[in-house]
């Protein structure tokens, strides 16, 4: 089991927009092969940066295979309007605490 953090940066103006986005293209993310769960939570101190946690089977679920998917690409052009920079996106192993 690996997590997936991607770090959203989202233009301040859009911030309630990038919300109902995210929950239109979700389903997409949901339904990928080794998808174990989702959270976004949005930031205190900079609450234009959304972080997204997503639990995989493995690193290959995520990358290359969500990532080279049709969804992934769907997924992509729904928030991609949204996004001030490049989101930076990082993997984790082995978290104490529980989705």
């Amino acid at each position: 089991m690996i997590y997936e953090i991607a770090l959203l940066p989202v233009h301040n103006e859009l911030i309630e927009t990038f919300r109902r986005a995210f929950a239109e293209v979700a389903p997409l993310l949901s339904r990928a092969k080794g998808y174990g769960g989702h959270f976004l939570a949005q930031g205190i101190e900079t609450p234009q940066l959304f972080h997204l946690i997503v639990r995989w089977q493995s690193l290959e679920d995520h990358t290359p295979g969500f990532e080279a998917s049709e969804d992934h690409r769907m997924f992509m052009m729904g928030l991609q309007e949204y996004f001030s920079e490049e989101p930076r996106v990082y993997h984790i192993e082995g978290a104490a605490f529980e989705l």
